[in-house]
């Protein structure tokens, strides 16, 4: 056996020690959700600011992993996914006592570049670990369902934490999980190194990471009660402008961060959309779901958990079913049926959600189900595209997917949110307030706390009903987009 060789009584606790990380870095682009309210309260936190405490990590995720899933494969894979573990748990450790909102977010950024030296890594590790084609679709299917599971997962267990804990326990918890992971690792991840010919393009980052907030902020801003045109303008330009350069500079490029090339494979493009897309509903959904549960319908954190939990769960459960079936059905069938369901059972939800929870707990559930089986064959056909030496690269562009559909349902789908909300609270003449109660309901029911109390339940009544039918709008775009999605692949793929 060679000494590179992964020895196969080791390979699934490989798989546990990866997936364990992985865990920790999905969590936390949703654990903030049943947090949120709490946090807003606590520290102050304005609505712009309450939106970059929750999209920073996500953003810079995804503009930093083309360049870190690079290195990865220049410096060797085990090394980066140790640095990121302790990168992350120093930054937990940050974020878990943030005395102010911009303390927060910076070290919520830190905790981006932790998640981003693993994540390629993780998908990387078990790439080149599994040899055996079906063990290796098995295996994806678990790193997917802990994927989508687990970020399904974050308000679950921050509803949890906050039932007995501070808000800054939801990052806390992160921290003797680094420490188990950096030893196991130590202990059992093959050392193999990297090719320390390929370069490294660190501007090429700068330069995705840059063109990516750029254009989420322009969304932001747009989606403003009083948005400032010009700002928007500006950030559009620039991001647009970046995000330009650094498409020529790989096409340029002898050894890109990004392999255009390969989008003109039918099935890399399918995968790459259908991760983007599931994780865009199912992270901006969520958002929008797990603040209703508590800001208008008065369910505690933990309790706003657990109606959230039929999601991850049977996300959970589909993963290792979708990696069995895959050689079976083909990549390709299961891409677009998958994400049909998920826009199907999404519609069911919106159709029930406000009847009886036996029906939409199992319309959720379904939900979770079709992403977690989308993005298992999706992160399959993905890396399977690539060759074994570019398995970093490979992985960088799966989970930009997956980070930047994350961003962007957040950014788009809270936009919207923000934007329907400000368009249907309207307050009758004789109560004073603040403007800030037409940026969101959280903010409403602040300012609502020094009024009378018969003005005070007239303007959480109206809030909570502007609410309301925002989220109806929400999850109507969420579902249109995802049937649209997959009826586009079906007939790409066919074609191909």
């Amino acid at each position: 056996m060679s000494p590179l060789d992964c020895p196969p009584r080791n390979r699934w606790l490989v798989l546990a020690i990866v997936s364990s990380a992985l865990f920790l870095i999905v969590i936390d682009m949703t654990v903030l959700y049943t947090a949120l309210p709490r946090l807003t309260h606590d520290l102050g936190a304005t609505a712009t600011e309450k939106l970059w405490i929750v999209n920073a990590y996500p953003l810079v995720v995804a503009g930093l992993l083309p360049g870190l899933g690079t290195l990865g494969d220049r410096l060797g894979h085990r090394r980066m996914f140790m640095a990121g573990l302790a990168v992350f748990g120093l930054a937990s450790l940050g974020a878990a006592f943030a005395p102010s909102p911009a303390a927060l977010i910076a070290a919520r950024v830190v905790l981006a570049v932790g998640a981003a030296m693993m994540m390629p890594a993780t998908l990387s590790l078990i790439r080149l670990t599994f040899t055996d084609e079906k063990e290796r679709a098995f295996a994806i299917g678990i790193w997917a369902a802990v994927a989508s599971g687990g970020a399904a997962m974050g308000p679950v267990i921050g509803g949890l934490l906050l039932e007995y804990f501070w808000w800054g326990s939801v990052f806390l918890i992160n921290v003797p999980v680094v420490l188990a992971a950096l030893v196991a690792s130590r202990l059992l991840l093959v050392n193999r190194p990297g090719n320390r010919s390929r370069p490294w393009d660190l501007a090429g980052s700068v330069q995705v990471m840059v063109g990516l907030v750029g254009l989420v902020y322009a969304v932001k801003e747009i989606s403003k009660r009083d948005p400032s045109w010009t700002a928007a303008a500006l950030s559009f330009a620039i991001g647009l402008v970046f995000m330009t350069v650094f498409v020529r500079r790989q096409l340029r490029s002898p050894a890109p961060l990004i392999d255009f090339a390969l989008f003109s494979n039918p099935r890399f493009s399918a995968g790459v959309a259908t991760a983007l897309v599931a994780s865009a509903a199912l992270i901006g959904v969520e958002l929008v779901f797990s603040q209703r549960l508590q800001l208008v319908l008065g369910h505690s954190p933990l309790e706003a958990g657990l109606l959230i939990l039929p999601i991850p769960a049977a996300a959970f459960f589909a993963g290792p079913l979708a990696g069995l079936a895959l050689p079976r059905m083909g990549a390709e069938r299961v891409l677009w049926s998958a994400l049909l369901m998920t826009g199907l059972a999404l519609a069911a939800f919106l159709a029930t959600h406000d009847g009886p929870a036996g029906l939409w707990l199992t319309a959720l559930a379904a939900m979770g189900f079709g992403t977690g089986a989308a993005m298992t064959a999706a992160s399959s056909v993905i890396m399977l595209s690539a060759p074994e030496d570019r398995a970093g690269m490979a992985a960088s562009v799966e989970e930009v997917s997956y980070e930047l559909g994350g961003a962007l349902g957040i950014a788009l789908l809270g936009s919207l949110m923000s934007a329907l909300y400000t368009r249907a609270m309207v307050l009758p003449e004789g109560i004073v307030i603040g403007s800030q109660a037409r940026d969101s309901l959280d903010e409403a029911l602040i300012l609502a706390e020094a009024l009378q109390p018969a003005q005070a339940e007239t303007v959480a009544r109206l809030a909570r009903t502007a609410f309301d039918q925002a989220f109806v709008g929400v999850v109507g775009v969420a579902v249109a987009m995802l049937i649209l999605v997959a009826l586009v692949i079906r007939r790409q793929t066919r074609i191909a």
